[in-house]
């Protein structure tokens, strides 16, 4: 039983990858269409916001972009709650980062030139050579740029992945073939990873639900969730939110314990 995410270009073959091992593990087969759709639907948000805000980084006038990142907040608590009980296969953008620290989770790249990505965007979209180019390549930057801004890394970084496939080379049945050997041997889930994974449900759903309570800088307020006991830790210009972070903290279920902490620095 393993959480896997494949991640990769548009048009690179990540949906042919994701829905071969789906089927060969008996894995849900979980998209990032899902992915907005229940994201919308749990936090009661327009699917279009939650797509924009796990699209495109803020812009000019849209200042520090919290109102976007409480979506991406969102994302991640929905995130969480579909990988619960394992056995799923997710492909989308920036799926192996919104379940960091998750040790039954298998981080997939898939990789392949520019040139087939061209070419199956041609063929799909009827576009020419230089506008499938165009296509291609404005996707990656907003990609590339929206991971900077939330997680502050490359999208191609290495280290937030656990297996890279050039795609170009190896065919999706043995990529899947791949895939599925090493989550099998090396990706189970165990009781201590399972507890890892309960705790960030509760922490993403706390910070879920105090991002959609007001319009306040939360992204200076931390979550953290240690065998279901909740710590909030904020500064003291944030002293007046605490409690109410506390109160809503408590009201989750499956909370034991809510403690805080005020940084004077």
């Amino acid at each position: 039983m393993a959480i896997i995410t494949i991640a990769g270009g548009m048009y690179a073959g990540v949906e042919a990858l994701a829905d071969r091992l789906s089927e060969r593990l008996a894995y849900r087969r979980y998209s990032r269409e899902e992915l907005l759709k229940d994201a919308a639907k749990r936090y009661g948000a327009s699917q279009s916001q939650v797509e924009s805000a796990l699209q495109n980084r803020p812009g000019f006038l849209e200042g520090r972009g919290l109102k976007k990142l409480h979506y991406v907040y969102c994302a991640q608590a929905t995130m969480a709650q579909a990988a619960k009980d394992d056995n799923v296969v997710y492909n989308g953008q920036a799926g192996h980062l919104l379940l960091r620290g998750i040790p039954h989770h298998l981080r997939v790249r898939a990789a392949a030139t520019i040139e087939s990505r061209v070419t199956a965007a041609m063929e799909r979209c009827n576009l020419t050579w230089e506008k499938a180019v165009e296509y291609i390549k404005e996707a990656d930057n907003a990609r590339n740029k929206w991971i900077r801004w939330v997680h502050g890394v490359e999208a191609d970084d290495i280290r937030t992945y656990d297996l890279l496939i050039n795609l170009e080379r190896i065919p999706i049945e043995t990529a899947a073939t791949i895939v599925a050997e090493t989550a099998e041997r090396d990706f189970r889930t165990t009781p201590e990873s399972q507890q890892i994974l309960d705790d960030l449900v509760l922490a993403s759903e706390i910070r879920a639900r105090i991002g959609l309570l007001r319009t306040i800088a939360d992204d200076k307020i931390g979550i953290d969730a240690d065998h279901a006991v909740i710590t909030i830790s904020a500064n003291v210009r944030s002293l007046a939110d605490v409690q109410k972070d506390k109160e809503l903290a408590q009201q989750i279920p499956g909370v034991k314990r809510v403690a805080t902490k005020i940084e004077t620095s």
